[in-house]
């Protein structure tokens, strides 16, 4: 799918369809897209603002961090802190593509700004656990900093599916470091410590945000572009990555300690991110997905109009519709506490296209 363009308003007004049963041309569909961007960044920053404003240095107890952790879980820790000092360019790189929307350039800067605490806080719980000393981890940024994060994907339809699916795996990350903290991991009871259990609370908290934000988007999308949708989640999911693997000059070290300490790994991608990605998109697993969009193929309906048939049998449209109407129900509700539906409201336009369902 190529770069989004989104024309000027009065462009779109003489593009909107002149009956219900007709298909909405690209350009408009497009620009329904960005309002859903923009109302969903604006509903999502003020959501942040109200519940989730911590302080990384303040808001815990970092002198009564455990200072005896396992030789694995400070490699986990030594890992969290590598992959979040690539902050810059996951902004920057994301931010040169998505510009022209407002909506997504401006989440992103958002974005970047939560990163930025989560980066720090892992610096902190490396330096106060003892995991590695000032001098050390100074020199371990310079090593990670001198390389540069490139983007996965060159367009933003796959970058957006592709964020998808890596929040929910450092969401996962999170969650089960802060397991071991709490002291439910099997052979890691000496690695119990009430600080990290809730930095990793705190910033698994983020993490879901950042999750729910992408998968609001990227089922937006779906109901616009359905086909074009699913074949990026099928490209995004064949070639998954975790970012900075290939930056990191221990990844390997890092990797084999979070699969020995069940943090991540194969079956948890699989089971915890893929799966649970899938369920959200109404997808029933990956070879359903992929037979679906072989299948596909464009055929006339009553009207004359071209429609996708087996596409449908892809995936579960009802829920994606039914969704993408909460999604809008929601930034309307918000809107309404501040006045813009009074002045600019955001409206739900039905995609045609879900008529021959």
């Amino acid at each position: 799918m190529d770069t989004l363009i989104y024309p000027p308003r009065e462009i779109i007004e003489a593009d909107r369809p002149p009956r219900p049963a007709a298909l909405l041309s690209k350009s408009y569909r497009d620009r329904l897209i960005e309002r859903g961007m923009l109302a969903l960044y604006r509903w999502y920053t003020s959501r942040s603002q109200e519940t989730r404003n911590w302080n990384v240095d303040l808001g815990f107890d970092w002198r009564n961090i455990n200072q005896n952790f396992s030789p694995t879980t400070k490699q986990v820790l030594k890992g969290f802190f590598a992959v979040e000092q690539y902050v810059p360019d996951y902004v920057s790189k994301a931010l040169d593509l998505v510009r022209r929307s407002h909506g997504r350039s401006h989440f992103q800067i958002r974005w970047g700004s939560e990163e930025e605490k989560h980066a720090d806080t892992w610096e902190n719980a490396v330096l106060f656990s003892r995991s590695q000393t000032p001098d050390q981890l100074e020199e371990y940024k310079f090593q990670l900093r001198k390389k540069e994060w490139e983007l996965p994907w060159e367009d933003p339809l796959h970058l957006l599916l592709y964020t998808v699916f890596q929040e929910r795996a450092t969401q996962l990350n999170y969650i089960n470091i802060g397991k071991i903290a709490a002291g439910q991991k099997a052979g890691f009871e000496a690695d119990k410590c009430d600080v990290l259990s809730k930095v990793a609370l705190t910033i698994a908290t983020d993490e879901a945000a950042h999750y729910n934000f992408f998968l609001e988007a990227a089922r937006l999308h779906m109901y616009y572009y359905p086909l074009e949708t699913l074949e990026a989640i099928r490209d995004v999911v064949e070639h998954f990555a975790m970012p900075a693997q290939a930056l990191m000059p221990d990844w390997r070290e890092f990797f084999e300690a979070a699969y020995k300490a069940g943090v991540y790994g194969p079956r948890e991608y699989a089971r915890d991110v893929v799966a649970v990605g899938f369920k959200q998109f109404g997808i029933e697993s990956r070879k359903s997905l992929e037979a679906g969009i072989l299948k596909t193929r464009l055929i006339p309906d009553e009207e004359g109009q071209m429609r996708n048939s087996a596409i449908w049998e892809t995936f579960d449209p009802d829920g994606i519709v039914e969704d993408v109407k909460r999604l809008y129900a929601k930034v309307q509700g918000f809107e309404d506490k501040y006045g813009m539906s009074e002045l600019d409201p955001t409206h739900f336009v039905e995609n045609p296209l879900w008529k021959a369902v």
